[in-house]
């Protein structure tokens, strides 16, 4: 396998100028002969340095062709700046017109197929189908889309990481948002990029945010923010189906179905069901008024971080730790009917159990002995 220029470095291809020059640095006193390194890595290290600073994503080799990377770098950030800039402004104007072009077609009801975006960070095709949904093929890098129909995506989705004046935002005033067979191709949305459904379901795959650390921009020497691009996704009368959700990210829908979660996640929905065994790392649920949550995985239990939480909309909060080592059984004189149908170990977390909302609400009550055989039906806990 080729090394790119940012492998040999140890960044990521989003890195910004200034990453790059500290990544070199640290590497440099690792390896530099006077340091007692080896020699022949550091002149790797600093070709890939030299390389990234002129644009070219892969070592020269004699099998490797130069890729150019898909980020301007250049000698200092304000030249980084101001090229990343012209290619946002490019593609910003270019989705524009791609927006135009698309509503002008489903105004006449009629079809069309146009490539729209930027030669240096590729081409999209927009297809306008006869049934009115539009299909894309290809990467969306940024900029603003609203259709007033379904769209049919194969092809991955970011935001730039350099602004946020060109972010990509995806808007549906109505029908569905979905991918092709996003686990088998392995599409993604990530760093920031912004999609919402008025009425309609969406059904993507993996899901990432972005979070990372700038220098103090008042100078001071060690002191560091935090710069967020929050992936945010929205379908608040319908359904968000997904894969894996990382490293800030924010779902709202009616239901919300997901397999993992992991790294400050926020789901708030009125259902969310869990496939998959991990929630960790200050993720959030969101529950809505009348709503539930069930984790299908029966090994669920062991995935889930001790400082995940559950807000209800009442404005309690309950730690998911206490949820996950609780018993079912337990709860069978409070909340449960029928509690010889779950076996003897069964916790509340995992099994297919229904965690309903007033479960939650009323969860430290002990009801009385006169309550007790109303509590159930009162509450309406079952498992489903």
């Amino acid at each position: 396998m080729v090394e790119s220029n940012y492998d040999i470095l140890g960044i990521i291809e989003d890195s910004t100028e200034k990453e790059i020059r500290d990544a070199f640095r640290r590497l440099a006193l690792q390896f530099h002969s006077d340091r007692g390194g080896e020699n022949e890595q550091f002149i790797k290290i600093k070709q890939a340095y030299d390389d990234l600073k002129i644009g070219k994503k892969y070592p020269d080799t004699d099998n490797q062709k130069i890729t150019n990377s898909k980020v301007y770098s250049g000698d200092t950030e304000a030249d980084v700046r101001r090229k990343n800039q012209i290619l946002g402004q490019e593609l910003f104007n270019e989705m524009k017109t791609a927006e135009e072009w698309a509503g002008a077609l489903n105004r006449t009801n009629t079809t069309g197929t146009r490539l729209f975006g930027s030669k240096t960070l590729g081409e999209i095709e927009l297809e306008r189908k006869a049934n009115g949904s539009l299909s894309i093929k290809g990467n969306f890098m940024a900029g603003s889309l609203t259709y007033d129909g379904s769209i049919v995506m194969q092809g991955s989705i970011t935001s730039p990481s350099w602004t946020q004046e060109f972010q990509t935002n995806i808007h549906l005033t109505k029908g569905d948002f979905k991918f092709i067979d996003p686990l088998e191709n392995k599409y993604k949305i990530e760093n920031g990029a912004r999609i919402i459904v008025d009425n309609g379901n969406i059904v993507v795959g993996n899901i990432y945010g972005r979070k990372y650390r700038i220098e103090d921009p008042n100078g001071r020497v060690g002191v560091f923010q935090i710069q967020e691009h929050r992936t945010y996704i929205s379908a608040l009368n319908g359904k968000i189906i997904a894969e894996n959700l990382a490293n800030t990210v924010l779902l709202e829908a009616d239901t919300i179905i997901v397999l993992n979660v992991e790294d400050d996640v926020v789901l708030s929905a009125r259902e969310i069901l869990f496939y998959g065994g991990k929630l960790t790392y200050d993720s959030v649920i969101e529950l809505k008024q009348g709503g539930s949550i069930r984790f299908f995985e029966t090994f669920s239990i062991q995935g889930i971080s001790g400082d995940a939480i559950i807000k209800l909309e009442n404005g309690k909060k309950i730690r998911l730790f206490d949820l996950k080592t609780k018993k079912i059984k337990n709860l069978a004189d409070e909340f449960v009917p029928n509690q010889d149908q779950y076996q003897k170990d069964a916790t509340m977390v995992g099994h297919g159990f229904t965690i309903t909302y007033e479960m939650l609400d009323n969860l430290s009550l002990k009801p009385t002995k006169k309550r007790k055989q109303s509590w159930a039906s009162k509450l309406g806990f079952s498992k489903q």
